[in-house]
C-alpha cells in the first residue's frame, strides 16, 4: 500500500511504486510483491458461524430456568408439562435463529462489487488477468463501463469520469484529474484516484495500483463492517432485565417454597414439585410469543408504507429513536438536479417548480409569461444545444439518459413551451469539442439559417476568460458568487459566430459573447419538509451527513429545517477532531458535509455515547458501516446498493424521508401496545404463583398432599392458550392521542414502570384472591355433596382455572388503554379483541365440558352456576381498575398538574435521567 498517493506527483508515483509505465511489472515483481501484499480480495466476516448462532439464542436468564424446569418435570414423570416447556424454548430459539442467520451478509455483498477481470501491462503487454491476482504497482487500464479493480493513482485520462456516489456520496459522476491534491484531500476530493468499486461512466483511462484488498477505501470499509457491531436494541435490553428479576426473584421464592413444602410434611420429590410448579406458573412461557408476534404485525403495517424491517426489534426501535442521521441525495432531495435561477445582462429570472417535471409555467413570476424576453430564450436555447443528455418518458414520468445536470438544463428549455426536435432541426450540429476536466468546458458548432454558431458551455471561471469584453466580468462574479453562497451550482453560457464547419482549438480561445448564467440544486422533496418538522415536534432530532460540499449542503439544510444555526462541519475537521470534542460537536451540530465513511462511523458512535438512540440512513458502500453500527441502520430500496442494505435494518422501498417519519410513529405505536401486553401478561402469571404459593403455605395436607388449586398442565393452558389469545388483539390497538408530539422515551427507562409494577401486583392479588376463593368453596361443596375427592378436585381445578380466564378478559378490556376508560377509547374501536375473548371462551367451553380435554387437563365439566360464578369474580377487576384510572386521571392530576408527564399512555413524576434527560 502507497500511502497518500493522491498528495504524490506522477514522477514520484512511479519512482516509490519502481514501476515503468511502457512495461509494466514483469512477473518476478508480481510474484514478490503477492507474496508480501496477499491477493486483492476483502476478508470475509465468520458471523454466520451457525452452532454460534444456535447456542446464542438459549444465552437468556429465562431460557435457563424453563430448561431446569422442563428437565425436573420430565425427571418427575410429567411428561406432558415437561414437553410442552421444552416445545415453548424450542420453537422461541428457532425463530431467533431464523432471524439472526439471516444477517451478516454485508461483507459478501462488498466482495460483488471488484471486477473478476482487468486489463494491465505486464512485460510490456497488455493482457487480461483476474483481479484477485493484482498487485500494487500494477498498470491498470480503464474504460467506459468498467468497474475498477483496485484502487489506482490516474496517470494518463481521456475525458475520464468516474460515479463514485456508492462510495463517497457525491451524485453525480467526477470528472478526473492526474494531478495531485493536498494530502489532506477527503476522498471525495481525490479527483486523481480511481476506487476499487466504482464504476467508469464516460472515457479512459491508466492509473497504477496503490492499495490491493483490504488496504483499500473499499477494504477500509468491510474492516468497519466487521467492528461495527449491532446496538441492542431498547426494547431487548428491557425485556432482559425483565428476565434476570423474574428468574432472581422466581428461583428465590422456589428455594423458599421447597423447603416450605418439605417443612410441611411432603417428601423431597412432592417438594420439588411444587416449587417446578410455581415457575412454571411465574415464567410468562406465552411472552417471547407475543413480542414476536406484535413485532411482526408492525412489520405488515410497516411494509403497507414501503418500509421493510429485516430485523423484527428494530421494529421497536424506531419508537425509540431521538435522532435521525440522513444522507442528503435521494432521502431528503428529490436527486433530480433543477434550475432555479437564470441571470442574464438584463436581469434574474426565478424557474418554477422542481425536478424533472417538464409541465407547469417557466417563470415563478407571473412576468412574461407569454413571450420570453430575447436574451432569456437564447440562455435557454443554448443550455439545450451544447447538451448530449436526452429526455424520455416512462409511465407518465420524465426521466434524464445521460449527465443530470445537462438532463437539468433540458427540461428547463421544454417548460419554456417549445420542442426540442423542432430546435434541433432548425440548429443541427455540426461539430463538438466535449467536456474533458483540463478545460471545463463543451463546445458544439451549429448551423443556424446560413451561418454558423458556436456555443460554449461549462465552469464560469472558465467561460469568462474567453468573453470579447471584461467589463461586466465584477457583475458576473458577484452573481456567481451569491448563487455559490446558495450551495447552487453554476454554469455559464456564451456563443460566437463563425464561417466554417468544424471546430479547432483556436476557435473557443476568446471572442465570445456572453449569454447568461443557470443555477441549478437538487431540491428538497416537499414531503421531507414536513416530515422533518413532525419529527422536531415529536422531540427527534434531525441531523443531516452528506458527501455534498458545505455550501450546497447548508442551503439544502436551511430549506429543510434542520439548520440549528451551528456552522457545518466538514470531513477535514472531524478528521483532526478528538473524540471529547467529536462528543460536543455531535450534538450541537446538525450539518456535516464532505464526510468520509469512517466519519459517520465516528458521528453515531458519539451520537450513542451521548445518549441517543441513532438512526441512520444511507444508499451507498460508504454508508454501511455507520448503517450496521446504528440503533436502526435504514438503507435505501431505490438507490441504495446491496452492501448498504445488508447493512441495515430498515429498508425503504420508496427512498423517502417522509416514510421514516411514518415509521417512527408506527413504532411508537407498537411499543405502547408491547407495554399493554406486558401490563395484562404479567399479573396473570404473578396471581398463579400466588395462588401456588398460599396453597404450598396455608392448604391443609391430606395423605401427604396438599390441596393445589391448579396444576401445572392447566397453568401452562393459562400461560400458553389463554394468554396468548387475549394479548394479541391488543397488536392491533389505535394509537394514542398527540403520539408524535411526545418526546421519545429514554434509553433507560424502564418497560416495567413502577405504575405498571403497581398494576400487576394489585391485580394479581385480587385474581388470587377470587381464584382460591372459589376453589375452595367449589371443593367444600362438592365434597358436601358427596362427591369423590378426585371427582371434587378436578370440578375445583376447573373453577379456579375459569375464574382466572374471566379475571384475564375483563382485565383485557382495561389494558387497551392503561389510563383512559374502554369507553372514552371506544368499545367496538379495535374488534380484534372481541375475536380473541370469543375464540378463548369457546377453547374454554371445551377445556370444560369436553371429555378428551377433560382427560388431557384433568378437568371437570362445570354447572351453569359455576360458569356464572366465575364470570362475576372475574369481572370484579373491572370496577377496581376503572376507579384507579379516575383517582389518577381526576385525583392525582388535579393535585400535581403539569408536574406530571404522561407518556406511553401511563403517568409519572419527571425525574432526571441519564445524561440530564427527563424519565
Amino acid at each position: 500500500m502507497l500511502k497518500d498517493a493522491h498528495a504524490l506527483s506522477t514522477a514520484e508515483i512511479i519512482k516509490e511504486l519502481a514501476v515503468d509505465l511502457n512495461s509494466g511489472l514483469i512477473e518476478t515483481d508480481v510474484i514478490q510483491r503477492r507474496k508480501i501484499n496477499g491477493e486483492n480480495k476483502l476478508i470475509k466476516s465468520d458471523n454466520g458461524n451457525t452452532l454460534k448462532i444456535v447456542i446464542r439464542q438459549f444465552q437468556n436468564p429465562l431460557i435457563y430456568i424453563l430448561l431446569f424446569s422442563s428437565t425436573a418435570a420430565f425427571a418427575l414423570g410429567k411428561t406432558i408439562d415437561g414437553g410442552v416447556v421444552l416445545g415453548v424454548v424450542l420453537i422461541n430459539a428457532l425463530i431467533g435463529f431464523i432471524q439472526e442467520f439471516k444477517a451478516g451478509k454485508a461483507i459478501e455483498a462488498l466482495s460483488t462489487m471488484i471486477p473478476e477481470n482487468t486489463k494491465v501491462l505486464r512485460n510490456a503487454k497488455r493482457i487480461e488477468v483476474s483481479a484477485s491476482e493484482l498487485v500494487p504497482g500494477d498498470v491498470v487500464y480503464l474504460q467506459s463501463g468498467d468497474k475498477v479493480p483496485a484502487d489506482l493513482r490516474l496517470v494518463q485520462i481521456k475525458n475520464l469520469q468516474i460515479e463514485e456516489a456508492a462510495l463517497t456520496g457525491e451524485s453525480f459522476p467526477i470528472t478526473k484529474t492526474i494531478f495531485p491534491v493536498t494530502k489532506e484531500a477527503v476522498t471525495g476530493d481525490q479527483t486523481n484516484m480511481a476506487f476499487s468499486g466504482t464504476l467508469v461512466t464516460y472515457g479512459q483511462g491508466t492509473g497504477i495500483v496503490t492499495s490491493i484488498g483490504m488496504q483499500t477505501e473499499l477494504g477500509k470499509i468491510a474492516g468497519m463492517l466487521k467492528s461495527a457491531s449491532h446496538i441492542e436494541t431498547p426494547l431487548t435490553k428491557s425485556l432482559e432485565k425483565i428476565g434476570k428479576i423474574l428468574t432472581i426473584s422466581i428461583s428465590i421464592v422456589a428455594v423458599l417454597l421447597l423447603a416450605i413444602a418439605w417443612l410441611r410434611g411432603l417428601n423431597l420429590i412432592d417438594s420439588i414439585l411444587a416449587s417446578v410448579t410455581l415457575a412454571v406458573a411465574a415464567i410468562p412461557e406465552g411472552l417471547p410469543a407475543i413480542v414476536t408476534i406484535t413485532l411482526a404485525i408492525g412489520v405488515r403495517r410497516l411494509a403497507a408504507i414501503s418500509a421493510i424491517i429485516k430485523r423484527l426489534p428494530a421494529v421497536e426501535t424506531l419508537g425509540s429513536t431521538s435522532v435521525i442521521c440522513s444522507d442528503k441525495t435521494g432521502t431528503l432531495t428529490k436527486n433530480e438536479m433543477t434550475v432555479k435561477r437564470i441571470w442574464t445582462n438584463s436581469g434574474e429570472y426565478e424557474i418554477e417548480g422542481s425536478g424533472y417535471d417538464t409541465k407547469g409555467p417557466l417563470l415563478k413570476s407571473p412576468r412574461e409569461q407569454v413571450v420570453l424576453s430575447f436574451d432569456l430564450q437564447e440562455v435557454i436555447e443554448a443550455g439545450a444545444l451544447c447538451n448530449d443528455s436526452e429526455l424520455k418518458t416512462e409511465n407518465g414520468k420524465t426521466l434524464v439518459q445521460g449527465d443530470p445536470t445537462e438532463g437539468s438544463l433540458l427540461v428547463v428549455f421544454v417548460k419554456s413551451g417549445q420542442s426540442f426536435e423542432d430546435l434541433q432541426a432548425a440548429n443541427p450540429r455540426l461539430d463538438v469539442i466535449p467536456f474533458e476536466s483540463e478545460r471545463q468546458f463543451m463546445a458544439s458548432l451549429h448551423q443556424e439559417n446560413n451561418s454558423q454558431t458556436i456555443y460554449l458551455k461549462g465552469a464560469p471561471e472558465a467561460i469568462l476568460t474567453k468573453l470579447i469584453s471584461a467589463e461586466s466580468n465584477a457583475k458576473i462574479e458577484a452573481q456567481i458568487h451569491k448563487y455559490a453562497s446558495l450551495g447552487m451550482r453554476v454554469l455559464a453560457f456564451a456563443k460566437k459566430s463563425v464561417t466554417k464547419n468544424t471546430i479547432a482549438d483556436d476557435d473557443v480561445l476568446t471572442g465570445f459573447e456572453f449569454l447568461g448564467l443557470q443555477a441549478m440544486i437538487d431540491p428538497p422533496r416537499p414531503e421531507s419538509i414536513e416530515a422533518i418538522a413532525a419529527c422536531h415536534r415529536a422531540g427527534i432530532i434531525v441531523k443531516m451527513i452528506t458527501g455534498d460540499h458545505r455550501e450546497t449542503a447548508l442551503a439544502i439544510a436551511k430549506e429543510l429545517g434542520i439548520d440549528n444555526g451551528h456552522p457545518p462541519l466538514s470531513g477535514e475537521e472531524l478528521t483532526v477532531i478528538s473524540d471529547e470534542d467529536l462528543l460536543a460537536a455531535a450534538t450541537q451540530t446538525n450539518v456535516f458535509a464532505r464526510v468520509a465513511p469512517e466519519h459517520k462511523l465516528r458521528l453515531v458512535k458519539a451520537l450513542q455515547t451521548a445518549g441517543y438512540v441513532t438512526a441512520m440512513t444511507g444508499d451507498g458502500v460508504n454508508d454501511a458501516p455507520a448503517l450496521k453500527q446504528a440503533d436502526i441502520g435504514i438503507a435505501m430500496g431505490i438507490t441504495g446498493t446491496s452492501v448498504a442494505k445488508e447493512s441495515a435494518d430498515l429498508i425503504l422501498l420508496d427512498d423517502n424521508f417522509a416514510t421514516i417519519r411514518s415509521a417512527v410513529e408506527e413504532g411508537r405505536q407498537i411499543y405502547d401496545n408491547l407495554v399493554k401486553a406486558l401490563a395484562f401478561v404479567l399479573p396473570t402469571n404473578l396471581g398463579q404463583a400466588l395462588i401456588i404459593l398460599v396453597a404450598i403455605s396455608f392448604f391443609p395436607l391430606t395423605n401427604g398432599q396438599i390441596l393445589m388449586p391448579i396444576l401445572p398442565v392447566q397453568i401452562l393452558w393459562i400461560n400458553l392458550v389463554a394468554s396468548i389469545a387475549l394479548a394479541l388483539p391488543l397488536a392491533f390497538e389505535a394509537k394514542e392521542p398527540k403520539l408524535m408530539e411526545r418526546n421519545p422515551r429514554a434509553q433507560d427507562e424502564p418497560v416495567l414502570s413502577g405504575f405498571v409494577i403497581w398494576r400487576t401486583v394489585s391485580v394479581a392479588i385480587l385474581m388470587a384472591a377470587g381464584a382460591v376463593f372459589l376453589f375452595l368453596s367449589e371443593y367444600q361443596l362438592d365434597i358436601n355433596y358427596g362427591h369423590g375427592v378426585g371427582l371434587a378436585h378436578r370440578e375445583a381445578h376447573t373453577m379456579a382455572v375459569t375464574t382466572v380466564i374471566f379475571f384475564q378478559i375483563f382485565y383485557l378490556m382495561n389494558c387497551r388503554s392503561l389510563k383512559d376508560s374502554v369507553f372514552k377509547i371506544g368499545l367496538f374501536s379495535n374488534p380484534t379483541v372481541y375475536f380473541g375473548i370469543g375464540t378463548l371462551l369457546l377453547l374454554q367451553i371445551a377445556f370444560a365440558q369436553v371429555p378428551f380435554m377433560n382427560a388431557l387437563f384433568s378437568s371437570a365439566p362445570l354447572s351453569a352456576e359455576s360458569w356464572i360464578k366465575s364470570m362475576l369474580v372475574g369481572m370484579t377487576v373491572w370496577p377496581v381498575i376503572a376507579l384507579e384510572k379516575w383517582i389518577i386521571s381526576k385525583v392525582i392530576k388535579r393535585k400535581f398538574g403539569s408536574k406530571l408527564i404522561e407518556q406511553n399512555g401511563l403517568v409519572s413524576f419527571p425525574i432526571a435521567g441519564p445524561k440530564g434527560r427527563a424519565t
